[in-house]
């Protein structure tokens, strides 16, 4: 079969799930993974054949696809600021608004004048996404990486060798740990922040499949995690270093207000690409 014929097939077996740009999103993103082919490949040569086994591949493909099942899960990587991820139901898949965390950390410490063995720790690292990316882009930094899944950290820890950095990772629930034992420039996390009474909200694809312990908190104390997280920051912080977040858009206000009470400096809230309030800053 051509596979330009095979494209029609493939649009009308997931319509009713789908708008077209998703589904040709998807197209595209499988060309690559399984034919090593892009957009422009396919446009040069119309007249390409796929053979029996490929077909059987896109087939079940397309069948997970009906499931609403990632289309991260089912290749089992993704991209993440520029770099690729390995990513399975044991991790999150990254998103575009933890890029834009990335970015807003590496822009800040590539101005700021911090030492040069910058130490980063990561709370929640999940697939090591932000850990691995910072390590890759702030190359004199010593990363460590806390998670409390192991699942996670096995994943997290084949894609510091696949990208090709250090990473300390280690196994930790950060809800029982009194202290770090040592000092950090930097401490980044990207707690559970959706509350139960916000899963109406969440695509079926999400919440069938991704793991609801990164994802949810409980309605009745939703900054559980921001609130932890920052009291071991004031004994774990250096004097100048800086604490960062991602957070729930629905509670920047709160989330600010947490973090002065608290004592910290200089609290800055951004808003995402999509226009929500989405990552926060501040120092001691």
């Amino acid at each position: 079969m051509l596979l330009k014929n095979y494209k029609a097939t493939f649009l009308q077996e997931l319509s009713s799930l789908y708008d077209e740009q998703e589904i040709d999103s998807f197209f595209y993103i499988v060309l690559e993974k399984l034919h090593g082919l892009k957009r422009i490949d396919l446009a040069l040569d119309p007249q390409m054949v796929m053979d029996g086994n490929h077909l059987k591949q896109w087939k079940s493909v397309v069948s997970d696809l009906k499931k609403q099942k990632p289309i991260q899960y089912i290749l089992g990587e993704t991209e993440f600021f520029g770099s690729l991820f390995l990513v399975n139901e044991n991790t999150l898949i990254p998103r575009p608004e933890t890029e834009e965390l990335v970015e807003f950390i590496i822009s800040n410490n590539q101005i700021t004048a911090l030492p040069k063995n910058l130490k980063i720790l990561d709370i929640g690292t999940g697939s090591g996404c932000i850990a691995i990316s910072l390590a890759k882009n702030l190359s004199t930094a010593e990363v460590t990486a806390i998670d409390i899944s192991e699942n996670a950290l096995d994943i997290a820890k084949r894609n510091a060798e696949l990208n090709g950095v250090k990473v300390n990772f280690v196994v930790k629930n950060i809800l029982e740990t009194a202290d770090f034992k040592q000092l950090f420039d930097i401490i980044v996390s990207n707690p559970p922040y959706v509350r139960n009474l916000e899963k109406a909200e969440i695509k079926p694809n999400v919440l069938e499949y991704e793991p609801h312990l990164a994802l949810f908190v409980a309605d009745e104390d939703a900054l559980l995690f921001y609130r932890k997280i920052a009291e071991l920051a004031k004994k774990n912080l250096n004097s100048n270093g800086k604490l960062y977040f991602e957070i729930n858009q629905y509670l920047g206000k709160e989330t600010v207000q947490l973090l002065v009470d608290l004592g910290f400096k200089n609290v800055e809230l951004k808003k995402d690409i999509y226009g929500n309030d989405r990552i926060i800053s501040c120092n001691l």
